[in-house]
């Protein structure tokens, strides 16, 4: 697909990065030659200088003839002129990054009146993830959901002690009957793979598990890491994603307090947010000042500054202070390792998040001959993907019991839900007609659900 993306900055960059590894022809369009030096130097693109809101630089980068534009520069207006010069030239379909609440409210009538297929806003997506977070009991780097929240997806690193570690899983059936469960990728050493009876887990290795909303908590009761229920959030930082989260969280009877350093940023935080939220006017990087403000007491802690720095000492105080859930928001995808080696449970990327919406986008928009992509999440520090799917007539291998399938050798399939009823795939499943299917796999070539099976179609 001939893709254009305007603004090569954090979102954009990491789009192109994603669509040109899936083969697309992407345009990347930016007014900045050091971005577009950038993006030319490290991905296989092609770049075009200059301002994305012009119909001349657009009919330059050939929006006329373009099936996706996508608008990710850093001001709403921008991109929704964009939008509407790309629709007008030809683009058959956009998608616009917007931020601001008030435009996201009205999308409705931008769709309709302007012609913008989609927006996307990354800051209330990446609240939406955090309150997940924090609503569930367990001590969980990320959670994702399946199948209207049926069926969840979890993501943990695994610690000495751990009944799991040290021994191969076709040892741990047994004992892992009753959770029904299935583990369906692991990291160790910086190497992502999906597992097998044969595979031996070890300290400090991501591992995701699957299930539905009771063999997960049983599973992770069993390891014993269920925490408290979340009451009280404290959280550093109060721009966007903050506002967001803290309306997410008034919504279920939780009490929040919010450390911003801005003053007028914390005046217009308390004119908008309900008195269940308690604004604080002060540098939430101060350990004094945390303490002084009971963090301690607190059940879960979130790091939202502007700075991927301070997000990271301020989690590692709170770790230290004894908050049983910790959250931080990250950009430097870099940084991820040094988080969770230094204990961070949870580590959020805004961009990612919005990456794996538009991409889920993207796919589906490709032709689909088997199935039709529902869910598309980036897992294990970007390097795997997990996938559902609905069942069309035309799949492939309908009926045949799993134990007679070629499945790639990078793929598993981790769930199916038939009329209603979630089950782990055992040697005797099978796929049929309307069904939900869950794929994790560690390659991102996969579009349908026909792509899982070896040979051709």
């Amino acid at each position: 697909m001939k893709i254009l993306i305007v603004g090569a900055g954090k979102v954009g960059y990491t789009l192109a990065e994603h669509l040109s590894a899936e083969k697309h022809d992407v345009i990347i369009i930016d007014s900045s030659e050091t971005a577009l030096e950038r993006a030319s130097n490290t991905l296989d693109v092609m770049c075009v200088r200059g301002n994305g809101a012009s119909i001349a630089t657009l009919r330059e980068a050939g929006a006329q003839s373009a099936d996706i534009l996508i608008a990710a520069t850093s001001l709403d207006e921008v991109n929704m002129i964009c939008c509407v010069a790309g629709k007008r030239l030809g683009a058959n379909y956009t998608i616009a990054r917007i931020r601001d609440k008030d435009y996201s409210a009205d999308f409705p009538l931008l769709k309709e009146n302007l012609g913008i297929d989609m927006a996307i806003n990354p800051e209330y997506s990446t609240a939406v993830e955090i309150t997940r977070l924090l609503r569930f009991p367990i001590s969980a780097d990320n959670i994702e959901t399946f199948y209207r929240g049926r069926v969840e997806l979890v993501g943990f690193h695994a610690q000495e002690g751990d009944f799991i570690v040290g021994q191969p899983l076709s040892a741990l059936s047994s004992r892992l009957k009753k959770a029904s469960i299935l583990f369906c990728a692991a990291e160790h050493k910086g190497v992502t793979y999906i597992p097998n009876g044969s595979s031996v887990f070890h300290p400090g290795d991501q591992i995701y598990v699957i299930g539905d909303f009771i063999g997960i908590p049983h599973f992770f009761r069993s390891l014993g890491r269920i925490k408290r229920e979340t009451q009280n959030v404290f959280i550093t930082g109060g721009g966007r994603i903050a506002y967001y989260l803290a309306r997410f969280l008034e919504q279920i009877n939780k009490r929040v307090t919010i450390i911003e350093r801005d003053e007028e940023t914390c005046r217009r935080l308390s004119e908008t947010l309900s008195a269940n939220t308690l604004i604080i006017h002060g540098d939430g990087t101060d350990q004094s000042l945390l303490e002084a403000e009971n963090l301690q007491a607190a059940d879960a802690f979130v790091a939202l500054t502007d700075q991927d720095e301070s997000n990271l000492i301020t989690a590692l105080c709170a770790i230290q202070m004894g908050v049983p859930k910790v959250v931080a928001k990250v950009t430097r995808q870099n940084y991820d390792a040094v988080a969770h080696a230094a204990g961070v449970d949870s580590i959020i990327s805004p961009k990612l998040i919005t990456a794996g919406h538009i991409l889920r986008t993207v796919r589906g928009m490709q032709q689909s001959k088997g199935s039709v992509m529902q869910a598309l999440y980036k897992i294990a520090g970007n390097s795997a993907e997990a996938m559902e799917f609905i069942v069309k007539a035309d799949t492939r291998n309908l009926g045949v019991p799993f134990r007679e399938l070629k499945l790639r050798k990078d793929v598993i399939v981790a769930a199916l839900v038939h009329n209603g009823m979630i089950r782990i795939p055992d040697g005797d499943s099978c796929i049929q007609e309307s069904d939900s299917v869950i794929i994790v796999s560690t390659r991102r070539s996969i579009v349908d659900l026909n792509d899982i099976f070896e040979g051709e179609a």
